[in-house]
């Protein structure tokens, strides 16, 4: 597989709206649909919903339904999900070195 494909095959899974959003959170762990919803402030229920069942199918994401009233799901990386670990922490890296060196510029032109 050339590079080309190989960039393919992650953009398909993780290119979804939200989909780097979802998998940020659960990098910290195991969450509820409302946690994660409350953590990503404007994704519709639809849409996270759907993003899940995207990611479960793909075997990135684990939903485990307890069988108690209220009923309780929670969600959390596979270890192929936990694989998703290290581009997330580069993006988030790369994100901090790009505000930093944007606020330098602000600050340079004051």
């Amino acid at each position: 597989m050339d590079e080309r494909q190989c960039v393919t095959k992650t953009i398909k899974i993780i290119g979804s709206k939200w989909t780097v959003f979802i998998l940020h959170e659960l990098c910290a762990g195991k969450k509820r649909f409302g946690e994660l919803q409350r953590a990503l402030v404007g994704v519709s229920p639809k849409t996270l919903s759907q993003r899940l069942k995207e990611l479960e199918k793909s075997g990135i994401v684990k939903k485990t339904v307890y069988p108690v009233v209220p009923l309780r799901v929670e969600y959390e990386l596979t270890p192929r999900g936990q694989s998703f670990r290290e581009i997330i922490d580069k993006m988030v890296e790369w994100g901090g070195r790009e505000e930093a060196r944007s606020a330098q510029g602000k600050a340079d032109s004051n």
